[in-house]
């Protein structure tokens, strides 16, 4: 995950000020639901039990069209073991999902467990996600937990997608529109001011229906400042999760709120890649591994639900509690192609939800697929929006030959990885602007594939501005540093290393004439094989000074690479946009395009 600090660049503001001006699941689901799984009919709302719909998702990231590439499809088990892409994702289809899956239910409520923006695609970035908000109001989102990259561009702005108004330089973006806000609160019951020790924003939140009451918990993952830079988060305190949530659901407990949910922007690494396999192996959360379960197994048994996210994975498993009971935890995937339904069974003499072995909440993630008809309002708002964005999102920036597969791959080496960190490789080496020797780009930081086809079908090959911001829409501004040898070997080891990245590796992508080798048998910092790290095929020195080019993220020590921190000499130069762009526009054509990158400088042993 990256982050977005001093994004307001001054070219921005002034492009940003014209347009302103100019404006004026299926049966494979069905078979894999738990025993006691409700189908989902009316029923009889006068009995002691009675059904509550819970509609989730989380890591929307702002993608308000149907993401491209790899990026935009799911992995789905087929009935014969073998497993097939499905396309999925986009607004239109994501409400008219949610809208179809509410129909017939007296009592529904829709929540997210956070990073609904941040990372977003131009549609959505160019204007600091008011589209997003916007539209996640008409969807009927309810609630949700803020995440990580709610805090991409500080506090302040994110009070801002809570409370509306025009944003505070670039002004409003719609002639004689000012910005509402969302309608929906965002939780937050763990970030808290340094000075006043309060929640930043609302804790929790209590839905409430014909006498129901279910209460909300949101919280973000406690390692927040790891993988945001410090400037989105100075003045906060992120507590530890299970603490929060615990606390918070004692105080739900004393309101006479016993059904209670946590939403929690921290998730886990499921056995399989299909978002319909059966997670409920034999043994306790054997279907899944990663941070998530040991939160499970601490919260309180007062929760009666975790959804999560943040890994960007699919699951619905059920993980007893600490009193051992049944207790699902979801998460939906990312960017809008899958929601989660969970049936909360509410008692209405105990006020509680009941989970037992038999009857107990259960869940199944369903795909957003693009064979349903588009959601009219949410066309208009995509629509409206991009009318906004043409004057300058159509620009041709390069030419590619193919798929440069980036945020959709799951190789460690991304093909468009390695273009990025030429790009910034090729305009930091000149003496002048750094004399960098390498670079090295964080993986996070590639929000999306580079599509040889765009959904806009502005024309085969052809690499448009939005699609390159959609690529890197942080504009992180680039540094060339003075790192040794020695401190050099200790970032690629930070790489399968540490709490952040120890059980779900964030490979550096790296720039060409870089080559190093991978051990994946091996645990820790065994699994880089010391010798092999070489620049243009000399053996790294550890006692020798590189200039290494990155962006401020990465040097800043995000994504747990820390020894990044100890840098010395830094020089700050223009945007990784601004990089990437210029080095398609002189590196390719119409009649010479872009080749996708062969991938070849980091050997993996398996």
């Amino acid at each position: 995950m990256s982050a977005t600090p001093q994004r307001h660049r001054r070219a921005r503001r002034l492009t940003l000020a014209a347009i302103a001006v100019t404006a004026g699941a299926g049966a494979l689901v069905a078979a894999a639901l738990p025993a006691g799984a409700a189908s989902g009919g009316g029923q009889d709302s006068s009995g002691r039990t009675v059904d509550v719909q819970l509609l989730s998702f989380n890591d929307l990231h702002g993608t308000l069209e149907p993401p491209q590439g790899s990026s935009g499809t799911v992995t789905e088990l087929q009935a014969d073991g073998t497993t097939k892409a499905v396309p999925a994702g986009g607004a239109e289809y994501l409400a008219t999902s949610l809208r179809e899956a509410r129909k017939g239910k007296q009592y529904s409520v829709t929540a997210a467990a956070g990073d609904m923006i941040g990372g977003s695609p131009m549609l959505s970035g160019l204007f600091h996600d008011e589209p997003t908000v916007e539209a996640l109001n008409k969807m009927g989102l309810d609630v949700t937990s803020v995440g990580n990259h709610e805090f991409d561009e500080g506090r302040q702005e994110l009070r801002r997608m809570q409370y509306g108004g025009c944003h505070p330089t670039e002004g409003c973006f719609e002639y004689g529109k000012t910005f509402e806000g969302a309608k929906f609160p965002y939780l937050a019951a763990n970030v808290t001011d340094e000075k006043t020790k309060r929640p930043m924003l609302s804790p929790t939140f209590v839905w409430k229906k014909d006498g129901i009451k279910i209460g909300f918990i949101g919280v973000t993952l406690e390692g927040t400042p790891d993988v945001v830079t410090a400037a989105g988060v100075k003045g906060l305190k992120f507590g530890d999760e299970v603490e929060t949530i615990n606390k918070y659901a004692a105080e739900l407990n004393k309101q006479g709120v016993k059904s209670i949910v946590a939403l929690i922007h921290e998730g886990g690494l499921p056995a399989s890649g299909a978002y319909n396999y059966d997670c409920n192996v034999p043994g306790a959360g054997a279907g899944i591994s990663g941070a998530i379960v040991d939160i499970a197994k601490n919260v309180d048994p007062k929760v009666d639900a975790l959804v999560t996210g943040h890994t960007h994975q699919a699951y619905a498993c059920s993980i007893p509690d600490p009193a051992g009971n049944p207790r699902t935890v979801t998460s939906a995937a990312s960017i809008g192609r899958l929601f989660t339904e969970t049936t909360l069974t509410y008692d209405r003499a105990t006020k509680d939800i009941v989970r037992t072995a038999v009857k107990s909440p259960v869940a199944a993630n369903h795909v957003v697929r693009r064979d349903v008809p588009k959601a009219p309002d949410m066309t208009e708002l995509i629509g409206r929006w991009n009318a906004l964005a043409a004057p300058i999102a159509g620009a041709p920036q390069g030419h590619i030959s193919a798929d440069i597969p980036g945020r959709g791959s799951e190789a460690y080496e991304k093909p468009l990885g390695d273009l990025i960190a030429d790009a910034q490789l090729e305009a930091l080496s000149p003496a002048d602007k750094g004399g960098a020797q390498l670079a090295i780009m964080n993986p996070g930081g590639i929000r999306s594939d580079l599509a040889y086809k765009a959904a806009g079908g502005e024309g085969d090959g052809v690499v448009t501005y939005g699609e390159a911001f959609t690529v890197q829409p942080f504009t992180n501004m680039m540094n060339v540093v003075d790192l040794t040898g020695a401190q050099l070997v200790t970032a690629l080891q930070q790489q399968v290393t540490g709490p952040v990245n120890g059980l779900n590796p964030k490979i550096l992508q790296v720039s060409k004439g870089f080559t190093y080798t991978l051990d994946m048998t091996k645990t820790g910092a065994d699994r880089i094989v010391v010798g092999s790290v070489k620049l243009n095929g000399q053996a790294i020195d550890p006692a020798k000074t590189y200039r290494v080019a990155m962006n401020e993220f990465l040097a800043g020590g995000g994504d747990g690479f820390t020894v990044l921190k100890e840098h010395k000499n830094k020089l700050v130069g223009v945007s990784d946009l601004d990089v990437f762009n210029a080095y398609l526009s002189k590196n390719s054509s119409p009649a010479n395009p872009i080749a996708p990158p062969a991938a070849d400088r980091i050997t993996v042993i398996k």
